[in-house]
């Protein structure tokens, strides 16, 4: 790996996270029922542009993580400051040479209460989330040695993920 990679996770660190990785894009799990969670599992399904459906569907994610030969798997405590953390690496990533990067975030974008749905009026802070993407964040999580459980309560501690394509 080049050295240039490695700085991305010191980066990662500095900017809030517990753990950064490297990861094969291979690892990252996507499955149809992901999307099902946002649609009967969350009240702020349809009411973000970066949730679905206004998200790609997890076929369309996987042909874009086909895309890639790299991918940074962020690990946070709080899953509110992945997203902001996620768009600030990835500019720093691309301003490094890295054109394709991507990033994904976690959980439902926080940036505008209400957001507003005709157009994103902040599109360098807010990433779509992994899950509306329909990524498997626990199996992707857990198949990179990260540690991942549900949380029962708001008391219980977070694992959260956010993940960078890059190439």
């Amino acid at each position: 790996m080049d050295n240039k990679l490695e700085e991305f996770i010191e980066s990662a660190k500095k900017l809030g996270s517990q753990e950064a990785k490297y990861i094969d894009p291979a690892t990252i799990k996507t499955g149809a029922w992901v999307i099902m969670k946002c649609r009967y599992g969350c009240g702020r399904y349809n009411t973000r542009l970066c949730c679905p459906p206004h998200t790609p569907t997890f076929k369309e994610t996987q042909e874009v993580i086909d895309c890639y030969k790299t991918a940074l798997l962020i690990h946070c405590k709080s899953w509110d400051m992945v997203t902001p953390l996620v768009a600030k690496l990835e500019k720093e990533i691309f301003l490094s040479g890295y054109y394709k990067v991507f990033g994904l975030g976690c959980g439902p974008c926080k940036s505008c209460r209400p957001c507003n749905m005709v157009k994103c009026i902040k599109p360098d802070e807010v990433r779509p989330s992994m899950e509306a993407c329909g990524i498997d964040v626990y199996e992707t999580a857990r198949k990179n040695g990260f540690s991942i459980d549900v949380v029962k309560d708001m008391n219980s501690e977070q694992n959260c993920y956010g993940l960078l394509l890059i190439e």
